[in-house]
């Protein structure tokens, strides 16, 4: 007679602090409720809905008639590698070689890989929260102690630089850095940088620079990296990908940009893990970097325009109020007027509403007294969401 055996008994502890993307929980319920009938507004999700465009579609059909189907090295394709580094050279005016950029499938990888490869039991990171919640996840994973910086709507949500000194500890081993910021929108200012790099430089932390959103800034404000430091460049690996700017979510690509012996330790873990990124996709990726901008530029315009219409909205319903955010495409709204907590709301507007949203909670325990929307969504849409959340709100 077969033994029925607990599968908790036999699980690694470590698999007990592993964290979530609650958004994907929340997509799940929301489809649940289509299936039962009812019409949902989807602002819960990151995803741009926007198509990737037809160029770099194409390059990856003619990919794969050209027979790029199959192993190519763990660190990625030499020739994507070395338009990663021209790209990075010339947009953080950095000198870069292609021994310096790790590509993965999709950008998490290099989150999970840099702090799998630096830190372990005993360390500090300092990260964002409200924030990313897979920054804390994977700190946790490792064994490392997660040390939350606190980012204030009074600020823009972003660091305040006093309390960021005082988290800085003989056990701080990286620091995460989020610009433009998933799930608030705030940017940190080239001012900001400059400070940051000043605290870091005395003292002997890694960065890790997470700049998915890079491409996905308004009001004709620049993008800054720290990583554009040249004292720091040693220090720093830059986190980014194809998800966002290039409307590529399913395709899975992204990129690390580290100092040369770093990147190769990386790329060992790629090894260990998935031998190599999808080789078709990344012919499609020299594409994305190579060819018309364009379409990039008009998402950006679209997601501005949206931009306009969700803050407008949100500050006009009684109990919410609602910071323009510069980048990303996320509003993060105040919700404490409303007088209930960011979970129930978030699951009382599914219901009653009919919008996913996210509580504010999704992303660390600062996030209390906020829902996320994202406004990757078509204004007429949006201005649905607004209606029925105004009429679920003026209910309570």
């Amino acid at each position: 007679m077969l033994t029925k055996v607990n599968l908790e008994e036999k699980l690694a502890k470590r698999m007990f602090k592993l964290g979530t993307e609650t958004a994907f929980e929340v997509l799940a319920k929301a489809r649940a409720l289509e299936a039962q009938g009812k019409h949902i507004v989807h602002l819960e999700i990151g995803e741009p809905d926007f198509d990737t465009p037809q160029n770099i579609k194409d390059a990856a059909k003619k990919a794969l008639d050209d027979g790029y189907t199959h192993y190519c090295p763990s660190a990625g394709l030499p020739e994507l590698r070395d338009v990663i580094a021209e790209t990075v050279t010339k947009s953080h005016g950095i000198k870069v070689k292609r021994e310096n950029v790790v590509v993965t499938p999709g950008a998490k990888p290099i989150m999970w890989y840099a702090i799998l490869a630096l830190c372990e039991q005993g360390d500090e990171v300092i990260y964002p929260n409200p924030g990313f919640p897979i920054y804390e996840s994977v700190i946790n994973f490792v064994g490392a102690t997660p040390v939350p910086i606190k980012l204030r709507e009074e600020r823009n949500f972003v660091f305040d630089l006093e309390e960021f000194k005082s988290k800085i500890t003989d056990k701080t081993k990286l620091v995460i850095l989020n610009s433009p910021q998933n799930p608030t929108g705030g940017v940190l200012s080239k001012d900001d940088i400059k400070k940051i790099a000043q605290i870091a430089k005395e003292h002997s932390f890694m960065i890790l620079t997470d700049e998915v959103y890079n491409k996905i800034l308004y009001d004709g404000e620049t993008f800054n990296s720290i990583a554009s430091d040249p004292e720091l460049q040693d220090r720093t690996i830059i986190l980014d990908g194809f998800s966002k700017s290039y409307a590529m979510t399913g395709w899975r690509m992204g990129y690390g940009v580290m100092r040369e012996d770093l990147a190769a330790l990386i790329a060992k873990l790629e090894t260990n893990s998935d031998s190599c990124t999808c080789v078709f996709n990344q012919v499609a990726c020299i594409e994305a970097l190579k060819g018309p901008q364009d379409e990039v530029y008009e998402m950006v315009k679209e997601f501005e325009k949206r931009r306009n219409v969700i803050v407008k909205g949100l500050n006009e319903i009684p109990g919410i109020s609602c910071k323009n955010p510069i980048g990303a495409f996320y509003v993060f709204p105040n919700i404490t007027q409303t007088g209930k907590d960011s979970n129930w709301l978030a699951d009382y507007l599914l219901k009653e509403g009919n919008v996913a949203a996210l509580s504010g909670t999704c992303f660390g325990e600062y996030g209390e007294g906020y829902l996320r929307f994202s406004y990757a969504n078509s204004v007429e849409n949006i201005e649905l969401a607004l209606e029925r959340i105004d009429k679920a709100i003026r209910k309570l």
